[in-house]
């Protein structure tokens, strides 16, 4: 008979109860090393086999027998994390049995020193196969470094190729105005500029200033104090950090604006939170207002005149053409907010006046009032009498009976009062000041073609719907091209 060769162990630290129940093996649960001990199979059949195959006599099986690893060929055994056998897998290898497992490597206790002669005559050998295999002082052939550098140059064209589809894919998949600068469509719609260059052209002229712009519900302002003095180290720890690149948080502004987005909606499209976007609009439309409103819109009469289109004619001193127009908003659970409501649109309204220059630049617009106030308080309260003197003419429509509040001529179609009909003379002065009064309504309507003013202004915007819609209206002059041709 062949016994396994004895192998020695280190002792685990912490060992357990397995021991092997095959007769003349002594492995235990107490040594730490590769072999893993398995419990005998439910299966009947398979049990019988192990039992016949281990050979112990009165062998009684309970739920700690175990058959250590060692008894099983290598490839029943499968490793990595617990080790466990294969599904049928018996115990094959015993003392009694032609068949042995390879023989384990001796622990450091157990090696031997080699004689020092053999030792050196090995580490010689040794050196002389590295020289062989690596020899340093030899050079490539020409013809083998060509082929290298064609390698190197083709593999580089491939990184660069892959880096401009991950470019690719990561700008799809982002939303911002870079996504959209090959398509002036998607400008148009997101935006109300006619086209990328348009939206460009706006951004340099505010870009300066906003490096000054304040934002809301930051912890700390951007704009420096009087006394400090201002370097580059304290203005960049003065600036709050931000969630987009300024440039698309004006975008941002310019989508809730023209599409009237919700702003969950514009969070899940930045990948910001509904908070946030919040804060940039509030701090977008507070900074527009601003800067917009401090550029002066109301033209001189000279400049009118120069930019005056022909189809004035008889009415070529017309300085401005002056309409109303209604926003709906919610309805106030405050009795006394009650002038609010409005008999012409059956609904609750802010009302206010835009004024247009002939060839259709808006160059007045008035604050937000109750819909209930009339055209002509609203001409009154709204700070454009002063602007007026009478060398200037205004035009308004039959509703503004202003010939007593203002110096100028004004222009109005006439009323029917108490005649049947008009006259002919009137019919075609109606029809004159209509051609020309188109413009203001032409206006209003890209104005309101932001779609936050289609929708029922909420009263949690009443705080700033002054502000919008004044930002909405200025931004007009710079979205669109004028609406006739000088």
């Amino acid at each position: 008979m062949m016994s396994l060769k004895p192998t020695k162990y280190q002792k685990r630290e912490n060992p357990n109860s397995d021991f092997c129940c095959v007769p003349q093996c002594s492995m235990s649960g107490k040594f730490n090393s590769a072999v893993s001990f398995h419990h005998f199979p439910k299966n009947e059949n398979l049990r019988k086999i192990w039992t016949r195959n281990v050979r112990r006599e009165n062998l009684v099986i309970k739920r700690t027998t175990t058959v250590c690893s060692r008894h099983f060929m290598p490839t029943d055994v499968i490793q990595g994390g617990r080790r466990r056998l294969k599904e049928g897998a018996v115990p094959v290898l015993f003392a009694w049995n032609d068949y042995s497992q390879p023989e384990v490597r001796p622990s450091v206790r157990e090696r031997t020193e080699r004689p020092e002669e053999e030792a050196i005559e090995e580490n010689e050998t040794n050196v002389d196969l590295l020289l062989r295999c690596h020899d340093y002082n030899a050079r490539p052939e020409v013809s083998d470094l060509d082929t290298a550098q064609k390698i190197i140059e083709a593999q580089q064209l491939a990184i660069e190729e892959l880096r401009k589809r991950l470019e690719e894919v990561t700008l799809k998949q982002s939303f911002g105005l870079e996504r959209f600068l090959a398509s002036d469509d998607d400008i148009r719609l997101y935006t109300r500029f006619a086209s990328y260059r348009h939206l460009q052209a706006f951004w340099r002229q505010i870009e300066p200033a906003t490096e000054r712009i304040v934002h809301v519900g930051g912890t700390c302002s951007s704009t420096p104090s009087a006394t400090a003095p201002l370097d580059n180290s304290t203005d960049l720890l003065r600036r709050p950090s931000r969630c987009l690149p300024m440039i698309d948080e004006l975008f941002l502004f310019l989508m809730y604006l023209s599409l009237g987005l919700k702003e969950r909606d514009l969070g899940n499209r930045f990948n910001i939170h509904q908070s946030t976007v919040s804060r940039i609009i509030q701090t977008w439309v507070n900074f527009l207002y601003t800067l917009l409103s401090a550029v002066g819109i109301w033209m001189s009469p000279e400049t009118i005149r120069t930019s005056m289109p022909s189809v004035f004619g008889k009415y070529s001193d017309t300085q401005v053409i002056v309409d109303c127009t209604r926003i709906r908003c919610q309805k106030p659970s405050s009795l006394l907010l009650s002038e609010m409501f409005t008999h012409y649109k059956s609904h609750t309204t802010l009302k206010g006046m835009i004024g247009v220059s002939p060839h259709g630049a808006v160059t007045f617009v008035s604050s937000l009032y109750s819909g209930s106030i009339s055209d002509e308080e609203l001409f009154r309260q709204s700070g454009i009498i002063p602007l007026l003197d009478k060398d200037m003419a205004v035009m308004v429509d039959k509703g503004f009976r202003i010939d007593e509040l203002v110096p100028c001529k004004v222009y109005r179609p006439p009323f029917l009062s108490k005649k049947s009909q008009m006259s002919h003379d009137e019919v075609l002065v109606t029809q004159d000041f209509a051609r020309l009064r188109i413009h203001v309504e032409r206006t209003i309507r890209r104005i309101k073609e932001n779609k936050l003013f289609d929708t029922i202004i909420p009263l949690t915007l009443a705080g700033s719907i002054n502000q919008l819609f004044a930002v909405a209206c200025l931004l007009s002059n710079y979205q669109n091209k004028p609406l006739v041709e000088v």
